[in-house]
């Protein structure tokens, strides 16, 4: 899948040209790869937003750029940790029919068998590695989880082949797993331990009412004698 964006050149100097370009709502950003020398862009800030939230950072990006079409990815994204926008992006043009490396988000779907009976559906992999031509990069992966049973777990060598990329994260890697509640496990051991003390404590109480029935025969003999 391809998306547009309409970008313009920019100059870099003076500084002050940057801080006039965000006040318009413009982000900045730089284009660079395949045929294309390193060039300073800017565009609007709300088109690649909605770009992103809709179909991912693994979307082509089709530049419109002084007349000519660039086939670009996100190389990288430099989003504001305090407000949702965009400080800077790099992106990369392609050469559509070569391979390109990218990591793609992991989303678990269903509801774990082994969860419904208590267990804990734990993931431990959000990520892996992919390879495929730029028109053919996933957004994500999803991985069905429904048939976990407690004990079990999903590697990356159990996900299904697919035609149009191929995962190149090592097969070994865990995915996910469905493991016993820790909660129910701390809960058990505590009422275990509570059995166990409580046994003891009747131990005492036997030990100690057989010796006092003792001591009381012992003193009625004497009292006799």
């Amino acid at each position: 899948m391809s998306v547009t964006l309409k970008v313009e050149e920019r100059e870099v100097r003076p500084r002050s040209l940057r801080k006039q370009l965000r006040h318009e709502g413009k982000a900045l950003g730089v284009v660079y790869g395949y045929k294309v020398e390193s060039t300073p862009i800017s565009f609007d800030e709300k088109e690649l937003v909605k770009v992103v939230r809709e179909h991912g950072e693994n979307v082509l990006v089709a530049l419109q750029i002084g007349g000519k079409k660039v086939n670009t990815l996100i190389n990288k994204l430099d989003m504001d940790i305090f407000t949702p926008t965009i400080k800077h992006v790099e992106f990369i043009a392609v050469k559509m029919d070569e391979e390109t490396e990218v990591e793609t988000d992991i989303v678990l779907v269903g509801e774990a068998a082994g969860a419904k009976l208590g267990g804990f559906l734990s993931q431990t992999l959000f990520k892996v590695t992919v390879a495929a031509t730029p028109d053919k990069l996933p957004e994500r992966i999803e991985v069905d989880v429904t048939e976990l049973a407690i004990g079990d777990s999903i590697t990356v060598a159990d996900l299904p082949e697919e035609k149009d990329f191929r995962v190149v994260t090592e097969g070994d890697i865990q995915i996910a797993a469905v493991v016993e509640s820790t909660l129910e496990a701390e809960l058990e051991e505590i009422e275990e331990a509570e059995a166990e003390a409580q046994a003891a404590d009747a131990d005492t109480t036997t030990d100690d009412s057989e010796q006092t029935s003792e001591e009381q025969a012992e003193e009625n003999k004497e009292d006799k004698e």
